[in-house]
């Protein structure tokens, strides 16, 4: 499969508490057990790697919270797979940031 870059938001819902940062925590970590390069960021984390690596790892993540005790999950994910030259984070910001 192809190189992709993904953005990746996983969510529990029907917690206790309206803070959410120990679920991203555990997201993040279980994401390093991936061969993807991962940017967290304030809404999501940005995943880059092969098609089938992203994929599998989102199916992990995704479990995460169910793990920590979360009754219900939505899981986004969208992707950016382009076949004509390579896709990296960097190449993508880098392209925005020369037109500024």
């Amino acid at each position: 499969m192809g190189h992709v870059v993904a953005e990746l938001i996983v969510v529990p819902l029907g917690t206790e508490t309206p803070s959410l940062s120990r679920y991203v925590a555990a997201v993040e970590k279980a994401l390093a057990a991936f061969d993807v390069k991962t940017v967290l960021t304030p809404m999501g984390t940005v995943v880059e790697g092969d098609l089938d690596e992203v994929l599998r790892a989102v199916r992990a993540v995704h479990e995460v919270p169910f793990q920590m005790g979360a009754l219900r999950v939505s899981t986004s994910l969208k992707i950016d797979e382009r076949r004509d030259k390579k896709l990296s984070m960097t190449g993508k910001i880098a392209a925005v940031e020369e037109k500024l």
